[in-house]
């Protein structure tokens, strides 16, 4: 029997300094010091009688024998969680999740998700970084986030994504008196006042660009907003006209505060999915990636 030989903590410190690349960085996520990762480490190398980490000038590397061990002590810290799980213990797990999302997901749908996850976790803590699409993509890329909710295109690749949904775009103004609910005008008439919209770099703005572009219309009069939720205040004062998520206007179309306008274009719609590193994560970042799938397809 092994008994105390190693601990959970040891190889979590060993697994995490291998995705995150320095001592540092695996510190920093896991809440201790840089010391206690590397007497972590030291200690399992100590009891597999193994290197398993090169420390150059700064860097880190996976020795021969280290690469050999890796996916065992992944599998041990995996069979950890599953314990507690098949025990009905998920209130044992007390790890952080670093949740990477989008602004749509953060004005709509994400507090249902954070209360379902809550009620599966209770001891889980979140850390949220709100932004753009694009640059969720990055933080995942580079190991610093464990689960993305966010939209299509990615231009670095994951082991696990599971679809979420899809979601339109539409063209809506402030309603004016008693106007219609619901009016029909031309991409040139919405183009003759200000259109506000995604930032410039986005699908929907790249989109927006090309088509006022190939229509000769003046791309001046495109008002681009990294925040889209600061559209709406504008909206409201009734500054020009918007391209925004149906999600995020719902609520204002409703209650009659704006109304929907027909229109001959949109662009594409987004497509939202989960993604995550599943040859890494913690079995609670594919579970919290089911919950979005459930909470997306009830919102």
């Amino acid at each position: 029997m092994i008994k105390s030989r190693f601990t959970l903590k040891q190889l979590e410190a060993f697994a995490f300094v291998v995705d995150l690349g320095t001592f540092r960085a695996a510190a920093e996520v896991l809440g201790t010091t840089q010391p206690n990762i590397s007497a972590r480490i030291a200690a399992l190398e100590a009891t597999l009688g193994a290197t398993l980490l090169q420390r150059d000038a700064g860097s880190v590397r996976l020795t021969a024998e280290g690469e050999a061990l890796l996916d065992n002590a992944r599998e041990v810290l995996w069979a950890g969680e599953a314990l507690l799980e098949a025990a009905g213990r998920r209130d044992s797990v007390t790890e952080r999740l670093r949740l990477g999302v989008t602004e749509l997901v953060a004005c709509t749908w994400l507090q249902p998700f954070l209360k379902r996850l809550r009620a599966e976790y209770p001891q889980l803590k979140i850390e949220l970084q709100v932004d753009l699409s694009a640059k969720i993509d990055d933080l995942l890329g580079a190991g610093l986030l464990d689960l993305a909710l966010q939209n299509l295109p990615f231009s670095r690749k994951v082991s696990a994504q599971i679809a979420l949904g899809r979601v339109p775009y539409v063209w809506v103004e402030r309603v004016e008196g008693a106007a219609q609910a619901r009016v029909r005008k031309t991409v040139e008439q919405l183009f003759e006042q200000p259109v506000m919209t995604h930032a410039r770099e986005t699908q929907a703005g790249l989109a927006l660009h090309d088509m006022a572009r190939e229509r000769g219309l003046d791309v001046g009069q495109i008002v681009h907003s990294s925040a889209l939720s600061a559209c709406l205040p504008m909206l409201h004062e009734g500054v020009g006209v918007a391209l925004l998520p149906c999600p995020l206007v719902q609520g204002d179309v409703s209650r009659g505060e704006l109304r929907l306008i027909q229109v001959d274009w949109a662009p594409p719609e987004l497509e939202f999915y989960a993604r995550y590193h599943a040859d890494r994560a913690a079995r609670f970042v594919g579970q919290a990636a089911e919950v979005a799938a459930e909470v997306f397809a009830a919102s």
